[in-house]
This record gives structure tokens, C-alpha cells and sequence, in this order.
């Protein structure tokens, strides 16, 4: 039975990181003292939910939890630092900061460290999340103890939920770019304007003609999208403003 530890002190422990190539030592103090810090804690870097889910959402809602009182936002496994390290690069993780729980020391202090060798993970944290202010967990969600890899109450929305049950999470927005575009600045000024995040899609690094053509129907950019509404080009977006007034 995974304990839920509400009220407890997290574990002091020393995590090892790499940081500019260099071995730094982390510690649970330097991590949380004087801070009220979010902590996510998942089985594995670049595994499938965590990829496409856990982090990324987190990521995407980040601003918003710091915004309602959040210092910091720790994404924590138990994978090496050199693993970590090459996951973030890969993940849209600009916002979290990834701590190696390389030895699971700290998975097994929170209660947390489960066997997973059935599946050639060896021992692995349970998926959960909470939040620790100055030390001290505040609250817990853990999931439930299903088979598999249940992710019903760790995500990101039901962590603002409890964070600020009043905040609204921004809708989500991408936009399809080419470099040297004036209409593409344009439009990327107008979401600025109205102090919008969105996701930029630059084509010849991230999309091409075809996929900008089946995607949109159209062949010219921006082309912009608004909580998964095509809405087109700059002139459309400014309309798009106009008519929300």
C-alpha cells in the first residue's frame, strides 16, 4: 500500500546532476527549503505517457502555476542525469526543472520506489505528484495501484485545480511560420499583444509544404490555430481579436 505522506518532511537526500558537463550535487534543501515547489514523479525518461503527457503538460501549464504561487516545477525519475539531461533537450521542458533520482533514494524515502522488473525496468518510482512547501508535502496525489501505468491524478490540470481552482488553463496555440515572413511577424505581434503563448511551427525544420497543405488546405503562412480551430492567416487572427472584443 503506497503511503500517502501529506504533513511529512521529503527525504534528504543528495541528488547528482549534470550541468554544463560538470558533476553538481543537488540537494533536497537547495530544492525546496523556503520555496513551495510542484513535484511530478514518473517511471522513466522518453517512455511513452511521460513523452506524450505527463511533462509536456506540465510544461504548457507552467507560467500559470507560478503565476498562482508555485516557486518551482521538479520532474523527478529514477533514470541517471546524463538520461535526464538528453530527455529534456528532447521534451518541451524549458519550464521544469529534471532531477536524477539515479540510485532512487529519494523514491524510496517518499515510499514510492516499486519493482518493475517484470517489464526490465528494475526498481522505478510510482507515478505521482505533489506539492512541498519549505520542506513539508502540503498534498499528494497518487495513483491508484492498478496494473500497468495508471495516470488518472498526477496530471498537470488536476494540480492547478488544486493549486487555483479559479484559473482558467490558456487555450492552447500554434502557429505555422516561414523565417524572413512579414505576415508571420505580424501575427506572432498580435499574440504578443494580448500576452498569448503558442507554439511555433517553422517550416523547413518542422513541417513542409505538403504537411502545411494538408494540414491547413492552404500553401501560404502563418497559418494559425487557437485551441484547435484553424483560424489562418494575420488578417484572420486580427479579425478573430476584433470579433472576441
Amino acid at each position: 500500500m503506497l503511503e500517502n505522506r501529506e504533513g511529512q518532511r521529503v527525504p534528504s537526500v543528495t541528488f547528482r546532476t549534470r550541468q554544463n558537463d560538470e558533476w553538481v550535487d543537488v540537494t533536497s534543501d537547495e530544492l525546496f527549503t523556503g520555496k513551495r515547489v510542484v513535484v511530478f514523479s514518473l517511471p522513466g525518461a522518453f517512455t511513452p505517457t511521460c513523452s506524450s503527457s505527463h511533462l509536456p503538460r506540465y510544461n504548457e501549464l507552467a507560467p500559470l502555476l507560478k503565476e498562482n504561487g508555485v516557486d518551482e516545477i521538479v520532474c523527478l525519475s529514477v533514470n541517471d542525469a546524463f538520461v535526464m539531461n538528453a530527455w529534456g533537450k528532447d521534451q518541451e521542458a524549458e519550464n521544469i526543472t529534471l532531477i536524477p533520482d539515479g540510485n532512487g533514494e529519494f523514491s524510496e524515502g517518499m515510499g514510492m520506489l516499486v519493482d518493475k522488473s517484470a517489464i526490465g525496468f528494475g526498481k522505478r518510482s510510482w507515478r505521482y505528484s505533489m506539492v512541498v512547501k519549505d520542506g513539508v508535502i502540503e498534498k499528494m496525489f497518487i495513483e491508484p495501484e492498478k496494473p500497468g501505468d495508471p495516470f488518472e491524478v498526477s496530471d498537470a490540470d488536476t494540480m492547478l485545480a488544486y493549486i487555483a481552482p479559479e484559473a482558467k488553463a490558456p487555450e492552447s496555440i500554434a502557429i505555422i511560420t516561414k523565417p524572413g515572413c512579414p505576415f508571420c511577424a505580424k501575427a506572432k505581434k498580435l499574440l504578443q499583444a494580448k500576452g498569448l503563448r503558442y507554439e511555433e511551427v517553422i517550416m523547413g525544420s518542422d513541417a513542409t509544404i505538403t504537411s502545411l497543405r494538408a494540414i491547413t488546405g492552404r500553401e501560404s503562412v502563418p497559418q494559425v490555430f487557437i485551441g484547435g480551430k484553424h483560424i489562418g492567416g494575420s488578417d484572420d487572427l486580427e479579425e478573430y481579436f476584433l470579433d472576441q472584443q
